[in-house]
């Protein structure tokens, strides 16, 4: 198992040399409310060396298949072929909400992505004739997509984001690797044995398949304390959009929270979001992360490498810590990878 860091965007450069430095494989930049990948993956680009750096995610409804590969290519080059392209489908909120992309067929729409995608990464023209998207658009014979590769240029591996049994399965048939998220051990299994069905309807092994979750990560003596102090990143995930179409709830009902959710729906309802928080059961939130001292979190560390992580990504910004603290954490974490191999084989 590899050890992975998800930055931040404040001061990413930093933050990436100090995972490089402490022996990280890999670096993760989502996008969200605050920041985009690529903007800070060029920056920590520029800021590295050997460093694997991945966008996890970059958003498909953000940004068309031809600008995605471009984008990918961009920093392929610029990374001197470090880069891993992570996408994603979204959600409805945000998809429908931010972009104006309706978010009807999502796997047939990420499957058509990924196609157009991939061609343009290998260099030729790109024609396209599909349900969601077309290449050339229109009665006009415009010039095809053409991405002029570098020279040397050896593919980029694409991961997609998954969180629904159908979307694993999706990942496992078209993907290089899966980035997962609210994951515990025992939910990894069962995404493992999606990725799986995956895997067998396309006619590969798991053999150099990146099964990388990313999990909230935090160093503290007292874990009680660290699961209140990443109550509210739950709360806010649990809490988006529509109760019946929230894909992290949903996660959460399967893995047997129904009754604490319907609680924490109800009570966030009547607007005090903060409150509600308070009906998720602290096993919930210490599952899904990595909370305690060095030692507890290496233990933990030793149950994903055991359920079948191949990367491991600890995430930097739940804990709502300062740079200094975020730095702290990256050391702190390698040291927990070392034990956690150390007690091992």
């Amino acid at each position: 198992m590899r050890l992975a860091a998800h930055l931040v965007h404040e001061k990413a450069g930093d933050l990436a040399s100090a995972a490089e430095d402490a022996g990280f494989d890999l670096v993760i930049c989502g996008e969200g409310y605050r920041s985009d990948a690529p903007s800070v993956l060029g920056v920590v680009a520029g800021r590295t060396r050997t460093i694997g750096l991945a966008s996890g995610v970059m958003q498909i409804p953000a940004r068309s298949p031809g600008l995605a590969a471009l984008t990918a290519s961009t920093l392929h080059a610029l990374s001197g072929g470090r880069f891993r392209m992570g996408l994603g489908v979204s959600n409805p909120d945000v998809s429908e909400g931010w972009y104006g992309v309706p978010f009807d067929q999502p796997l047939a729409r990420t499957r058509e992505y990924v196609e157009i995608v991939r061609a343009a990464l290998a260099g030729a023209p790109v024609r396209y004739e599909g349900e969601h998207y077309r290449l050339p658009i229109g009665s006009r014979d415009g010039a095809p997509l053409h991405i002029h590769k570098e020279p040397g240029d050896t593919g980029i591996p694409i991961y997609l984001a998954a969180l629904s049994s159908g979307n694993l399965r999706l990942a496992g048939e078209i993907a290089n690797g899966w980035i997962g998220a609210f994951v515990s051990p025992e939910s990894l299994v069962d995404a493992r044995a999606g990725i799986q069905k995956g895997r067998d309807r396309a006619g590969k092994d798991m053999r150099d398949f990146d099964v990388a979750p990313s999990v909230p990560t935090l160093f503290v003596d007292n874990v009680a304390e660290g699961i209140d102090r990443l109550r509210g990143h739950y709360a806010h995930f649990l809490g988006m959009g529509d109760p019946e179409r929230n894909v992290y709830s949903a996660i959460a009902r399967r893995i047997g929270f129904g009754k604490a959710m319907t609680e924490f729906h109800r009570t966030a309802a009547e607007g005090d979001l903060t409150r509600a928080s308070k009906a998720i059961p602290d096993e919930l939130v210490d599952r899904v992360s990595l909370i305690g001292p060095v030692d507890r979190v290496a233990g933990r560390m030793r149950e994903f490498r055991s359920a079948g992580a191949s990367t491991l990504t600890v995430m930097l910004s739940p804990a709502r810590v300062d740079h200094s603290g975020r730095l702290e954490l990256i050391s702190k974490a390698a040291e927990a990878f070392a034990l956690s191999e150390s007690k091992t084989g």
